[in-house]
């Protein structure tokens, strides 16, 4: 007897112990995790890019100050539309006009030096410098002359050489004279070359300070160049403007250029001749669209940035964007027509690879479990990733919530409604 209740004592405690062992293993199991969860759809999806920009008149004319004076009178009001030839201001060009009117003065005195040079000086001083070297050929001639006589005579007798010897003398100096006469007109001519060349450039350089003045004068009114916009007028009636200084300017703002900073990442989704939207905090009702035009060649530095400089074309017929203002600009590069997509909100990166986890009926058990998938992804919009393959249609994708998510956890659906996911995506 004491054998046998023995044994049935020990099973009783066996049992007791598995028991309690399965009681707490129930009173510790985790409650199931309770998940969101949608089904991709199929789409339109727009991948866009996103940036800031300046806008920039196409072909800007700029008016500087050519002279050092003071704004005498401004006749046009900035942002105004103005015609060819339309005056915009005047400047104060007295100096100018007085010293334009000395360099005229100036250069005809020169013109005059350049023409008796080149008619071979004055014509008093020429016609003397001929007249006493012809005076002075003569008296050597005649002196020559007296000279052959005189030597036939002697020979007949009928001279003496005291009278040879004093015409030598004579005739010696006369040919000096001569000498020093044709010297000092060839002097003269050298002379008159050289006054030609001096005179000729006293005239060029007249000539050069009458064009810089009148030129100066001329710009003493400043007139619009073109048809269009005066965007920039910054001076005002009595001002004081020094070379070099902005007076205005002018370009047709109809259609206008949008200089783009596009981060170095996404320039190589870049494309010419792809839509442009354009956005203006100062008008939040208004957009203006356009093309891409130039794709960068260049990544240059902009504050904490890497940028490429993206220049797009764009219509401004209302004459709203303002040169220089900072705008807001959307590039569509990529569109795909009815592909499937998941909310990217349901897809993490892991080394480079992207995967979601799949909703999954588990038939071992009453409950639904998560299945760990790698899928590849094509275009992206602020909201969705277009599937390329890894998913197909009808399977059921877990959003991230209060739980961590992980492969084959067991989970309870409790929300399927694909606008609460998307709830911003309008």
């Amino acid at each position: 007897m004491d054998h046998r209740l023995r044994n049935r004592i020990l099973i009783f405690l066996a049992l007791a112990a598995v028991a309690a062992y399965a009681l707490v293993r129930l009173s510790g199991r985790q409650p199931v995790a309770k998940i969101s969860a949608v089904t991709p759809i199929r789409e339109n999806l727009v991948s866009s890019i996103d940036s800031n920009g300046k806008v920039e008149p196409i072909t800007p004319y700029v008016m500087r100050a050519q002279l050092d004076t003071f704004a005498e009178k401004v006749s046009a009001a900035e942002g105004q539309q103005v015609k060819k030839g339309q005056l915009l201001l005047e400047l104060d060009v007295k100096d100018a006009t007085a010293q334009l009117a000395e360099s005229r003065d100036k250069l005809l005195r020169a013109e005059d030096a350049l023409r008796t040079a080149k008619a071979g000086g004055r014509a008093d001083e020429a016609a003397r410098a001929s007249g006493d070297l012809a005076k002075a050929q003569a008296d050597r001639d005649r002196l020559q002359k007296i000279h052959e006589a005189l030597v036939r005579l002697i020979a007949k007798q009928a001279a003496t050489q005291d009278e040879l010897a004093a015409n030598e003398l004579a005739l010696g100096k006369a040919q000096e004279e001569v000498a020093r006469l044709a010297g000092a007109k060839k002097e003269f001519g050298l002379d008159l070359s050289l006054s030609a060349s001096r005179a000729a450039l006293q005239v060029e350089q007249a000539q050069s300070e009458v064009a810089a003045l009148e030129e100066k004068v001329r710009e003493g009114r400043i007139t619009a160049p073109v048809d269009g916009t005066l965007y920039s007028l910054p001076v005002k009636t009595g001002d004081y403007v020094r070379v070099g200084d902005l007076l205005a300017q002018v370009a047709d703002l109809h259609q206008v250029r949008v200089r783009a900073f596009i981060d170095e990442p996404e320039l190589g989704a870049l494309q010419p001749n792809e839509p442009v939207k354009i956005t203006w905090d100062a008008l939040p009702n208004r957009t203006w669209t356009g093309r891409t035009e130039v794709i960068p060649k260049e990544v240059v530095a902009r504050g904490t940035r890497s940028v490429g400089e993206l220049l797009c074309a764009v219509n401004n017929d209302a004459l709203e964007l303002l040169p220089n203002i900072n705008v807001n600009v959307r590039i569509n590069s990529q569109e795909r027509t009815n592909v499937l997509s998941v909310p990217r909100g349901a897809v993490e990166t892991e080394n480079g690879h992207r995967y979601v986890f799949v909703v999954k009926d588990n038939p071992l058990v009453s409950q639904k479990t998560l299945e760990k998938r790698e899928i590849r992804v094509g275009i992206a919009d602020a909201t969705s990733y277009e599937v390329l393959n890894g998913l197909q249609e009808g399977e059921m994708v877990a959003l991230p919530g209060d739980f961590d998510l992980r492969d084959g956890m067991a989970v309870k659906v409790v929300n399927t409604d694909a606008a609460y996911v998307r709830g911003t995506r309008d």
